[in-house]
């Protein structure tokens, strides 16, 4: 009895790994290009080209630019809510969320390693910060985000989203004070990851007293 696969097909494995392989090395091109010439200025056809790839295997991958511009984004959020929805229901909403940040960094490398070096994630993250076009695109995607978290809470909680605020004003103030990071961040000095963990924790840590600050009282007298 004839055994394997037919004569010229190749194992789902290896059609897996070639698929991955291609994927990648757009990613890789795409974001090389975006990082050192600029998006506006890199068209499909050039990131095609770097990864000795033609358009139409482009597009077999990705929808466009934007698409291939979000990419490892796109892995570093899934990785943020996996790391959250391993968290503890008991544990109070926002302690979740910032340990779920912490997660993420500690994993970061290893996550985002598997399809870009590290470093050049985050020069991307810098040209989402200052490309209109994309910063644009970025909100809309928070948003996505955010309405997750917000699900998410609000199971953790038992509470109706379309009637309790907290789950949403609890996620709108956490999504807004790392957005205000990355602005920070991207105007700064230190473009490293290792800076933007700082800030981001710091950030995030400033909360809950941030939430309980009031104007001072004059002195007596």
């Amino acid at each position: 009895m004839a055994t394997g696969h037919p004569a010229g097909a190749a194992p789902d494995g290896l059609r897996e790994r070639k698929k991955r392989h291609t994927r990648d090395a757009l990613i890789r091109s795409a974001l090389e290009l975006f990082t050192t010439r600029g998006y506006e200025e890199t068209t499909v056809d050039e990131i095609a080209e770097a990864a000795g790839v033609s358009q139409r295997t482009f597009f077999r991958y990705f929808a466009g630019k934007e698409a291939v511009a979000f990419s490892v984004h796109d892995l570093v959020e899934e990785h943020f809510l996996d790391a959250f929805g391993a968290r503890p229901d008991c544990e109070p909403p926002l302690t979740a969320l910032r340990r779920a940040v912490s997660v993420t960094w500690d994993t970061f490398g290893a996550a985002v390693g598997e399809t870009v070096e590290p470093g050049l994630h985050m020069r991307m993250y810098q040209v989402i910060e200052s490309t209109p076009a994309l910063l644009a695109t970025a909100m809309c995607r928070s948003a996505e985000l955010e309405d997750r978290l917000v699900r998410d809470i609000a199971r953790r909680a038992g509470a109706d989203p379309a009637r309790d605020l907290r789950p949403r004003v609890l996620v709108a103030a956490f999504t807004g004070v790392m957005r205000m990071t990355g602005r920070v961040w991207g105007a700064g000095p230190d473009a490293s990851a290792e800076a933007l963990r700082r800030l981001t924790e710091c950030h995030l840590d400033a909360i809950g007293p941030a939430l309980a600050l009031e104007r001072p009282h004059p002195p007596a007298g």
